[in-house]
C-alpha cells in the first residue's frame, strides 16, 4: 500500500511540476507581451517606425487575453499538488531540537499525533475545498474574461488536496498502530533529507 501511495504522490509531484512550468510560462508570456505592447504603442504615438509599430499591433502582438485567470487556477493545483509527496516523504520541515533527547516510545507517539494533527487539517481542507467547489458549481459563476466556470479551478485543486488528505490518513493509521503496538511499520523519515 505504501508503494502504491509513493507512486501516486509521485505522480501527483509530476502533474504539479508540469503545471507550474506552464504557469511560469504563461507569466513570463504576459509580461513580455505587454512589454512589447507598450513598446509598439509607444512607437505609434512617437512616430518612431510607427509603421513597424502599427503593423504589430495590427498582428495582435500584445496581451494574452485571460492569463492571469489561467495562472489563477493552475497555482491553486500547483499548491495542492506537492502535498502528497511531502507528506508521504516526510518532508515537512521539523524541528530536532528537543525530539532528538526524547526516547523512541515517546518520538513515536509526537509522531502519532503529528500524522493525526497533519490528516485531519488535512481532511478538513479537501471538505472545505469539495463545499467551495459545490457552490461555486451550483451558482454557474464564471471567469471574467475567459467565461470559464469558476469551479473548475475549484476541482484541480481537491484532486491533489483529497490524495494529499488520503496519504495523510494512511499515514496517521500506521504511525498510531505503531504507537500502540511498540513496532516499526514504516521509517521515521521515510526517504526525506533534512
Amino acid at each position: 500500500m505504501h508503494r502504491a501511495f509513493t507512486y501516486l504522490s509521485r505522480v501527483m509531484a509530476i502533474l504539479g511540476g508540469a503545471m507550474l512550468s506552464i504557469v511560469i510560462g504563461l507569466t513570463v508570456y504576459g509580461v513580455l507581451m505587454r512589454m512589447l505592447d507598450r513598446l509598439f504603442h509607444w512607437m505609434v504615438d512617437a512616430q518612431i517606425l510607427a509603421g513597424l509599430g502599427q503593423w504589430m499591433i495590427d498582428a495582435g502582438v500584445g496581451p494574452l487575453l485571460g492569463t492571469f485567470e489561467l495562472i489563477e487556477a493552475g497555482i491553486g493545483f500547483v499548491v495542492f499538488a506537492f502535498l502528497p509527496i511531502c507528506q508521504i516523504t516526510g518532508g515537512h520541515a521539523t524541528v530536532d531540537i528537543f525530539t532528538s533527547a526524547m526516547s523512541e516510545g515517546t518520538n513515536r507517539v509526537l509522531r502519532a499525533v503529528t500524522e493525526v494533527i497533519f490528516a485531519a487539517v488535512l481532511i478538513l481542507i479537501a471538505v472545505q475545498l469539495y463545499g467551495g467547489m459545490m457552490t461555486k458549481f451550483n451558482s454557474g459563476q464564471t471567469t471574467l474574461e475567459l467565461q470559464l466556470p469558476v469551479w473548475y479551478s475549484y476541482a484541480i485543486g481537491l484532486v491533489g488536496a483529497a490524495l494529499a488528505a488520503i496519504v495523510s490518513s494512511y499515514l496517521a493509521i500506521v504511525r498510531v498502530i505503531e504507537t500502540i503496538t511498540k513496532r516499526t511499520i514504516l521509517p521515521a523519515e521515510l526517504g526525506a533529507e533534512h
